[in-house]
């Protein structure tokens, strides 16, 4: 089979097209046949060397869609179609940038749609990590004000799509004015054009600050996010695409003010089966919800794929074809 592996961190250049053995399934895993993937920006991080925990070589992936080759255990026919993500894939095992992957049985979902490859593959992660966001870190609720603080990312965009369908009021920031209208197209109410402190613009908006809060920019603004938040309000950091993992001095009791809450969603396996995943597919098929997508590339411009990552120059979920 035709994969991307990559030897050892470094730029987008170490992701190289080679020819590896079809892994074989064994009983408790699932086989599929790869059709797709999306990128994401973890990937990138391992890719660049800060995965301590990932050895090397390795194919990278962290989900995937496809069909069923081969379940040892019956839990699935071949032929069908399913979605595959997280669970340590492409990091504790080959994960999806290859024609075939072997997962465990616990993290495919059965998928039934008529969205091509390319649109389906697309979604996994970035609704388990949306839908997981709003409802499980935040508890987001109707009536609600949502900040989304670096709303041009992917998850970013399905998280305005998913909270307006909610019947949330949804903020969004953008460092680029000129994608302002593509946010109020995604669902974004008011828009905030962000140089690092939007605090007091969004305070003279919301005197009494926002509900949520999610933040996918991370430390890079997470102190400036949590000034924004209402008594009780809750914000959630999600995303790192600022490329600041820790805050130099953190001291609780000044940085984090009186009766609002902090809390981080990662998203595991168990979030990603809990995301009702085909009934997110449903409502997008229907037409009552949109999701934003980026452009797509073939598996042997997988490099390209990454530099456009890497550069944020996407505007949308990145997806990867795999004939």
């Amino acid at each position: 089979m035709k994969a991307v592996v990559i030897d050892a961190p470094g730029g987008p250049e170490v992701l190289r097209l080679v020819t590896r053995p079809v892994p074989a399934a064994r009983p408790g895993w699932v086989r599929i046949r790869v059709r797709a993937f999306g990128l994401n920006r973890s990937e990138l991080f391992t890719r660049q060397g800060h995965s301590p925990s990932v050895s090397f070589p390795r194919i990278l992936g962290i989900e995937a869609v496809g069909e069923v080759v081969d379940a040892p255990d019956g839990a699935f026919t071949p032929g069908q179609t399913v979605a595959t993500a997280m669970g340590g894939m492409g990091r504790a095992f080959d994960g999806g940038y290859a024609e075939y992957t072997c997962v465990p049985v616990g993290q495919v979902q059965a998928v039934e749609t008529r969205l091509s490859w390319e649109a389906l593959a697309a979604l996994p992660e970035m609704l388990q990590t949306a839908w997981g966001s709003l409802h499980t870190a935040l508890q987001l609720a109707a009536g609600q004000t949502l900040l989304i603080r670096g709303g041009t990312t992917s998850v970013g965009l399905a998280a305005a799509a998913l909270a307006r369908a909610h019947g949330a009021t949804v903020l969004a920031t953008t460092r680029r004015p000129e994608r302002a209208d593509g946010l109020r197209a995604q669902g974004a109410d008011r828009v905030f054009i962000d140089d690092g402190a939007i605090a007091e613009a969004v305070l003279d908006a919301y005197p009494h600050g926002v509900d949520r809060v999610l933040e996918l920019v991370g430390t890079a603004t997470l102190l400036d996010s949590l000034q924004t938040a209402a008594h009780h309000g809750i914000v959630c950091m999600t995303g790192i695409v600022g490329n600041r993992w820790d805050l130099e001095r953190f001291v609780p009791m000044e940085m984090i003010p009186s009766a609002v809450y902090l809390t981080s969603y990662g998203g595991d396996v168990d979030d990603f089966m809990r995301t009702p995943l085909n009934d997110l597919i449903a409502r997008i098929e229907q037409g009552t919800l949109s999701i934003r997508t980026g452009p797509v590339f073939d598996l042997d411009a997988i490099v390209e794929a990454h530099r456009t990552m890497e550069a944020n120059r996407a505007g949308g979920k990145i997806v990867v074809r795999v004939p």
